[in-house]
């Protein structure tokens, strides 16, 4: 059973190529773009590049320069995001919007909430959204905290002669990969394949060449997991939706539920954990604030989605109708691209947007998303956030870098920001 890169890069190319000529455009000539398509995209560390606030200043909604013939809307503003994800009935994210364009097919209709619009969205949400109140999510919540703690015995193993630690490796990467096991009710014996299934990135051009054909293992994958609880119905969110929804939803509605919760749950909250332990670790003050308790952890969780924003740029949406928003004109068949992380540090929202600071008091971060296809996992990831930084800082209160910081690797050109490791000392 092979990862999901291949088809996550194939979604990815499709995002930002639909509309192309009927000869696609290969992937492999991207670097060749402009550098305004591509530097939405771009960061300096932790931070998007300098261009992308210069263009929010300038025109919150902007033209890219794509070689297409459709035109091609990027939002940076954060009223303008909110504006363009809040109209649900002008935009359409259905999946068959990119048939036939950057070779893609029925076929490889991922299926889940990404790609879909009212009323498919709409049922298919009411199935999931049950089983992610806070009353449902409250059952693992104890299983969370013995992962966290579970990981931070690893970590303590692999460093105890003084080595250096991955943060990634033995901490942020398993961590959601278990908690989504758990959610899932996948098997215990299947979990090599899932965590295995869970190691994808959403890296644009790691795979540039690779046909955009390839068919999703992972569906093939949840397909045999939906078929088992078809015949023995867990206690996790596959089983408790087949108890109590039965043959009303499909096979393949199942699967296309279980690959988007893995895609959307997994990378996302890896690169949150991996890349908030950076700020810490840069950050002696908030790092010890960690330690005082519930309530710092909170305010620090929220500040910290708002300032990374991990998911740069929204699924792309394609305009049903002739509209105006901001004052721009946009016309019927456009793609319009939202920069989540441009929104997020909005100047117009308060001073210093580009600066880390629990303390501050702004409207709510866009880092879920927002409008009818906010991220329903939301609550989940807080509360592996919530619990897994409190808990690192106590379990290492000298932990520290074990290289240098311009010596990180962090991903370039990717829809999920993140960095491929980082290497710690834990014994200060």
């Amino acid at each position: 059973m092979t990862t999901l890169r291949s088809r996550i890069i194939a979604w990815a190319g499709r995002m930002y190529l639909a509309r192309t000529r009927k000869k696609g455009f290969n992937l492999s000539r991207m670097s060749f773009l402009p550098e305004s398509v591509l530097m939405p995209l771009r960061r300096n560390g932790l931070d998007p590049v300098n261009d992308l606030a210069t263009v929010r200043e300038k025109e919150p909604i902007s033209r890219l320069p794509v070689p297409i013939a459709a035109n091609v809307w990027l939002v940076t503003g954060y009223e303008e995001v909110k504006a363009v994800l809040g109209k649900a009935n002008a935009f359409s994210s259905d999946f068959t919007n990119l048939i036939g364009q950057a070779g893609a097919s029925t076929e490889q209709n991922p299926g889940g909430l990404g790609f879909a619009d009212p009323p498919v969205h709409t049922r298919l949400r009411k199935l999931l959204t049950p089983e992610f109140t806070m009353r449902r999510l409250g059952r693992l919540t104890p299983r969370i905290h013995d992962i966290v703690e579970e990981r931070l015995d690893a970590m303590e193993k692999a460093g105890k002669n003084g080595d250096p630690v991955d943060i990634v490796e033995q901490f942020a990467l398993p961590i959601p990969s278990l908690v989504i096991c758990e959610l899932l009710g996948v098997p215990y014996e299947d979990r090599e394949d899932f965590e295995r299934l869970s190691a994808a990135r959403f890296d644009l051009f790691s795979g540039a060449n690779a046909s955009f054909g390839a068919i999703s293992e992972s569906l093939d994958y949840f397909r045999g997991v939906v078929k088992k609880q078809r015949e023995n119905p867990g206690d996790g969110l596959l089983g408790m939706i087949v108890k109590e929804h039965g043959d009303s939803v499909s096979d393949e509605e199942l699967a296309g539920l279980a690959d988007g919760v893995l895609t959307g749950g997994f990378e996302t909250t890896a690169s949150m954990l991996a890349l908030g332990a950076l700020v810490l670790l840069q950050d002696p003050e908030h790092f010890a604030a960690l330690k005082d308790g519930d309530e710092a952890a909170d305010r620090y969780v929220e500040e910290l989605l708002r300032y990374l924003t991990v998911v740069q740029v929204a699924f792309p949406r394609f305009a049903r109708e002739d509209m105006e928003i901001a004052g721009v004109k946009i016309s019927e068949g456009d793609v319009v691209l939202c920069s989540l992380s441009g929104a997020d540090r909005d100047g117009r929202l308060g001073p210093e947007m580009e600066k880390f600071d629990p303390g501050r008091n702004v409207p709510s971060h866009l880092a879920f998303g927002y409008g009818i296809h906010r991220c329903v996992g939301a609550e989940l990831a807080r509360m592996e956030l919530r619990a897994a930084y409190p808990a690192l800082v106590r379990r290492f209160p000298n932990m520290r870098l074990a290289v240098a910081p311009d010596a990180l690797a962090f991903r370039k050109l990717s829809i999920v920001y993140g960095i491929d490791s980082l290497p710690v000392r834990l014994d200060g």
